[in-house]
């Protein structure tokens, strides 16, 4: 069988292979094969070599020089908030000041900002908005991003946004895995009768089934928002109907979310600021991933989650974006990396497996996705660096220059290409 495309003269290509979740110290243990070559057939990835391709050559093969760039596999972004109304940029000088997220939540900022916003905003509102955003994603090399809603706090919106992410699927290069998040925050019109919400919720999990609109289940635990038991209640109904669950979880204050989400079987248990040591030691005996978000630190100028005691003590990590108007917008998932490298203190190869093939796993997609293995989908990034450690030490700017998508050339020389 002769090769649709043949990627050449790749200085080094840089690869996990190891069957997720890849836990601990196992992360720093990637594949590096120097003078590479990667050879596309029919969107996936036909054969990974060094040295001579030319028996993968015919006539019709297109033959693509990387002029010695360094090769990864394409990021992916599995936790953000990508349809959403608005901006929140008046809320900037109160972060500066340092004064706390849950207060600004209780004056009505916040998320009940946005969520105002995305009420008000059409359909085509939001859909150009977030279209934007997968348009500046694809530029850092992402392929993949899970979006999640919880920006309407009621059905119709909250649908809304999710339908606005099944349009942006099929639409744009970069896969979308939707997440309905409808227990974000307690809506105004509950402020009094939390319990009434929850149930609200709940009731609402049967109508976002049967739309086929979402695969996986988020909540908000935090004080002042949703409990372990409201977490419990709905998380465990979310798995009776067949989604994919998962946390926000011990972000401000450690209420216990960890270890519910273990218990539970939740794919995975994202921010993890303030974990307790206890809880480390309970994700570390689990298939629970432990999602950081290492910008929404930096811009809250908030403690880092403890990723380099998560690795060292046995942790399957992966890291996102979190992309949001609120507390993390950007959508540069590459700085983030950059970001969890120096204040998180991880090694660039952990950082390559939490960005790929953990976060593949924890997506359920890992069969396909995360690494670049024959096989799978031909889903890889050149790298203008002459190294993996460079393109961490060297901050700030963007390394990726091509990014193919189940083989299709996408971004070319950062350029954009449709056809």
């Amino acid at each position: 069988m002769m090769a649709d495309t043949i990627i050449h003269h790749i200085k080094t290509l840089y690869t996990s292979k190891k069957k997720p979740p890849v836990k601990g110290l196992t992360m720093k243990k990637i594949e590096a094969i120097e003078d590479a070559f990667i050879v596309i057939k029919d969107g996936l990835i036909f054969h990974v070599g060094s040295g001579s391709y030319h028996e993968f050559l015919n006539e019709n093969t297109i033959l693509i020089d990387a002029k010695g760039k360094i090769m990864l596999p394409s990021f992916i972004d599995s936790h953000t908030h990508l349809v959403h109304g608005g901006s929140r940029e008046d809320e900037y000088g109160k972060i500066i000041q340092g004064i706390p997220y849950l207060d600004i939540l209780k004056a009505g900022g916040g998320i009940h900002h946005t969520v105002t916003h995305t009420i008000n905003s059409s359909f085509d509102e939001l859909y150009h908005k977030a279209y934007h955003s997968l348009d500046l994603m694809l530029q850092f090399g992402i392929s993949v991003v899970e979006a999640k809603s919880g920006y309407g706090l009621t059905l119709d919106t909250e649908m809304k946004q999710l339908e606005v992410t099944k349009k942006l699927d099929d639409d744009h290069f970069i896969e979308l895995h939707s997440t309905y998040m409808g227990a974000h925050a307690i809506p105004k019109r509950y402020s009094n009768d939390k319990d009434g919400y929850v149930n609200e919720v709940i009731s609402d999990l049967k109508k976002i089934k049967e739309s086929h609109l979402a695969t996986a289940v988020d909540i908000f635990c935090e004080d002042h928002v949703f409990s372990v038991e409201d977490s419990k209640k709905i998380l465990s109904e979310a798995k009776k109907l067949g989604f994919k669950i998962k946390m926000h979880a011990d972000e401000i204050k450690s209420l216990g979310g960890t270890s519910l989400a273990v218990d539970l079987g939740c794919s995975s248990v994202d921010h993890l600021m303030v974990i307790s040591d206890q809880d480390i030691l309970k994700l570390s005996n689990s298939n629970t991933i432990a999602n950081l978000l290492p910008g929404t630190s930096f811009y809250l100028n908030k403690a880092f989650a403890p990723g380099r005691k998560m690795i060292d003590q046995g942790v399957a990590v992966s890291i996102s974006t979190d992309y949001n108007p609120g507390s993390c917008p950007t959508e540069n998932l590459l700085l983030v990396m950059q970001i969890a490298a120096n204040k998180m203190k991880l090694r660039p190869e952990e950082v390559l497996t939490a960005v790929t093939i953990n976060a593949a796993y924890h997506l359920g997609i890992s069969q396909t996705h995360g690494s670049i293995e024959v096989g799978k989908n031909a889903n890889v990034i050149l790298i203008d660096a002459p190294n993996l450690n460079y393109m961490f030490y060297h901050y700030g700017i963007n390394h990726v220059t091509d990014l193919w998508i189940k083989g299709k050339h996408v971004l070319k020389n950062q350029m954009i290409v449709r056809d």
